[in-house]
């Protein structure tokens, strides 16, 4: 898991200098490609998809790129803001971390995988 945060705070800090997003349904001018940053922790995948696979397109590929880059911005955002003085703030925070953990284990799987099914089935023309 902790590969995966640190792989979308790469694409975070990629598309923080990339323009602002295209209108929904126009098709962007030819994007600067980002210049890859400094060699960090990233996950090497044992069998990698090659580029000539076509899987989707340069568009749709730029598109989840920048919307999980937007995702990774808003937590490191939350992560460096201070996380409230109050002795309560912190009774809350605590008794509400391993009830929100509990719903993700239990709805998270699902969700995304529904997520990612409508996705393909877009994509692709193909309902599943």
């Amino acid at each position: 898991m902790e590969d995966i945060l640190a792989s979308i705070k790469r694409v975070i800090a990629e598309d923080g200098r990339a323009s602002a997003r295209p209108a929904r349904g126009s098709r962007p001018a030819e994007a600067p490609r980002p210049v890859p940053p400094p060699e960090e922790d990233v996950l090497e995948l044992s069998d990698p998809v090659s580029e000539t696979d076509g899987l989707v397109s340069e568009d749709a590929a730029t598109a989840s790129a920048r919307s999980l880059a937007a995702l990774s911005a808003i937590r490191e955002r939350s992560e460096t803001l201070p996380q409230g003085d109050g002795p309560l703030e912190a009774v809350v925070r605590e008794m509400l971390k391993p009830m929100l953990k509990e719903w993700l284990d239990r709805h998270l799987p699902e969700m995304v995988e529904e997520l990612v099914t409508r996705e393909i089935a877009r994509i692709t023309g193909k309902h599943f």
